[in-house]
């Protein structure tokens, strides 16, 4: 069971984020080494495929297998097809805009929680958490500055998957309530496998990738795994509008990436964007912390 936002840890929480922080910059890379032989249906299907061997061999030996549970197939249904949709979305908006702004449109994804964790969550929505999913947001769109006259298909894509990856975690949340990380990582690789090979199989021709790809299809598929882990954990320490934004903290990380590896532009801009995130999460946390504080006090 999750804790009440009372006995949140939220630094536990964002050690936890720093983690799925490094995994999905890894995956970015990947993502986009494969990008030149698979589409994303064709990445997610043998992404999904290599996690159920992952998840399986890894619960079999912790001895965790028996926490997959069957009772909750609804959440896990909606949960899943949010994040494919997202996750599909997410790949193709890489191959399309510079990684930094992919990431910087995707942390619009704070936002839509913020207004759905008090509907789905039962999460008060405290001006301090607006103020900082604001201030986080506005950071992003400093650093990402698209142009609103002249909106790219990357773009739309990069805001359709923030919005996949918003309902994705609010059930997420609502499945950490329930069941164990076991049983939720199982369903995603099982649920995704589906989808994507359906999906990859609608125009009759599935590629292969070749044998120069297959360390980077792994390490897609290794990674994204490990991204979901951290995140599910941090939002067991902690609720969604505490974990998600400070998710902000992997657009400097990224936008480095894009420098170092696909020459790509280091602006003032993403500094300064940076700088505002950093510190939205700072508060954030800062605030959390002080309540549990008060909280104990009350309670000792």
């Amino acid at each position: 069971m999750a804790p009440s936002e009372q006995t949140s840890q939220p630094f536990k929480a964002a050690l936890w984020m720093l983690g799925a922080i490094a995994s999905f910059t890894l995956m970015a890379i990947a993502g986009r080494a494969v990008s030149v032989e698979l589409d994303t249906f064709e990445l997610m299907m043998y992404r999904s495929l290599i996690g159920i061997a992952i998840v399986v061999s890894i619960g079999a030996a912790l001895g965790t297998l028996k926490d997959v549970q069957t009772g909750n197939m609804k959440l896990h249904m909606f949960r899943n097809l949010s994040h494919f949709a997202g996750q599909n979305l997410w790949f193709a908006a890489l191959m399309m805009i510079p990684l930094a702004q992919v990431v910087a449109l995707e942390f619009t994804s704070p936002i839509w929680i913020a207004l759905l964790a008090p509907i789905f969550l039962s999460e008060k929505l405290t001006k301090l958490r607006v103020l900082v999913a604001f201030f986080g947001f506005i950071g992003a769109m400093i650093v990402a500055q698209p142009d609103f006259s002249n909106i790219e298909p990357g773009v739309l894509l990069a805001l359709g998957a923030a919005i996949g990856f918003a309902g994705s975690a609010i059930f997420t949340k609502l499945l950490t309530r329930k069941e164990r990380i076991t049983s939720i990582l199982f369903w995603l690789t099982v649920m995704q496998a589906i989808f994507g090979v359906v999906c990859a199989s609608i125009d009759g021709d599935v590629a292969v990738p070749s044998v120069s790809l297959i360390p980077w299809v792994g390490l897609v598929a290794v990674t994204g795994l490990a991204a979901h882990f951290c995140l599910t954990s941090a939002l067991i320490h902690a609720p969604a509008t505490i974990v998600m934004p400070f998710d902000f903290a992997r657009l400097p990380v990224i936008a480095l990436v894009g420098v170092l590896l696909y020459a790509e532009p280091l602006e003032f801009t993403v500094i300064l964007g940076a700088v505002i995130i950093f510190g939205a999460n700072y508060f954030n946390i800062a605030a959390e912390n002080r309540l549990n504080k008060r909280v104990k006090a009350q309670v000792t």
